[in-house]
């Protein structure tokens, strides 16, 4: 039986299920009260738990969100039933640290990650477009520099204790979201007040994790094996997570195509484009896209964790130094399109070359393993 599931997963069909599976379930989750286009995003959701945590105080964007959790526990599962739990790490932990916040930065200029913005695509924003362009940009640049030799070192196996890190930190959230303890913050109003019932949420989650880590879903890893290695194989599950999205938003009627106003995102594009550029960079140099980086940590990987803390962490920052985009909003009947402020704009820059610089620098040589 084992076998077999691990045959199906690896399949077409297995990766278009659960492609499919994730955007039924991103629909089904904005549906019972997840914001509107963010039913599933991976970085809001960290931003959002950061939030909860203190990390920052932007009070629209504090809730400790169950699915979190859900994707690193249902990868732990998952890893355990198949024998893929291989507690590992070493590789460059503090440069994957700064990825994760970089990429953070990207993600909260665009204000979505590599999912989100397939389901902001799949509810008719038009300002995916333009986002998935600057997502291609940085893949392909961070292909270029893997092609030249870019190499982070290679993670060794550790003590089983280095594996159960970052699951142990997602239960301690699990008790910490039962217990409600004062310090723990959520918000009134805004997203961070908008979310599915909490075990709906963490169903979802688990339910995610566990397919994700069989099928190896990764939204980066798609378009990386595509101009790698012209392999289209999980190609297939993100035009799953499309294309079913999109079939259920139009069944539940909250498709509204356009670029102006559209929910929790705005329309200027150049920032749209460069800070899924930098996301994407980010992401290709550290290995996954964020779903990933948990779905890995979920396996044992210490590497991902670290990059999961440096997420988390960059989400605080992002908040606390001013650098997140403002949406598109209305003023006297007058639209003003939204984008980060001239911190956003800098800080975006700055992650650009520090990613250009470690694919230059970072190369692997005869002397590494």
């Amino acid at each position: 039986m084992r076998e077999r599931l691990i045959f199906f997963f690896a399949s077409r069909p297995g990766i278009i299920l659960v492609g499919g599976v994730i955007g039924l379930l991103a629909v089904l989750l904005e549906f019972l009260g997840n914001p509107p286009n963010m039913g599933v995003c991976v970085a809001c959701f960290e931003r959002d738990l950061a939030g909860a945590l203190g990390l920052h105080r932007a009070a629209a964007a504090q809730y400790l969100r169950p699915e979190i959790p859900g994707f690193v526990l249902g990868a732990l599962v998952a890893a355990f039933l198949f024998r893929e739990f291989r507690p590992r790490g070493g590789a460059a932990p503090i440069v994957r640290f700064l990825l994760g916040a970089f990429a953070m930065i990207g993600v909260l200029v665009f204000l979505g990650c590599p999912w989100r913005l397939l389901h902001r695509l799949a509810g008719g924003d038009l300002n995916g477009i333009v986002g998935a362009a600057g997502l291609a940009a940085g893949i392909g640049l961070g292909v270029w520099f893997l092609r030249r030799g870019y190499f982070l070192g290679r993670a060794r196996p550790g003590p089983a204790a280095m594996g159960w890190v970052l699951p142990g930190l997602m239960i301690g959230a699990l008790v910490l979201l039962a217990a409600r303890p004062s310090f723990l913050l959520a918000s009134t109003t805004g997203p961070g007040a908008m979310h599915a019932p909490v075990l709906a949420s963490l169903g979802a989650g688990l339910l995610i994790g566990f397919v994700a880590q069989r099928a190896r879903f990764c939204t980066i890893g798609a378009f990386k094996n595509l101009f790698l290695a012209k392999n289209p194989h999980l190609l297939f599950g993100v035009l799953a997570f499309l294309v079913v999205a999109f079939a259920f938003h139009l069944i539940i009627g909250t498709v509204d195509f356009g670029f102006a106003l559209q929910p929790m995102a705005h329309s200027s594009h150049l920032w749209n484009f460069l800070g899924m550029a930098l996301a994407g960079l980010a992401f290709t140099l550290a290995g996954g896209c964020p779903g990933r980086q948990l779905f890995l940590a979920g396996e044992g990987d210490a590497d991902a964790g670290v990059f999961v803390l440096g997420a988390v962490t960059g989400a605080g920052l992002a908040h606390n130094f001013g650098i997140v985009a403002a949406p598109d909003s209305m003023a006297g009947g007058v639209l003003q399109v939204g984008g980060p402020g001239a911190s956003g704009q800098v800080a975006v820059a700055l992650g650009l070359c520090f990613c250009a610089l470690l694919g230059i620098l970072m190369r692997k040589s005869d002397s590494r393993d």
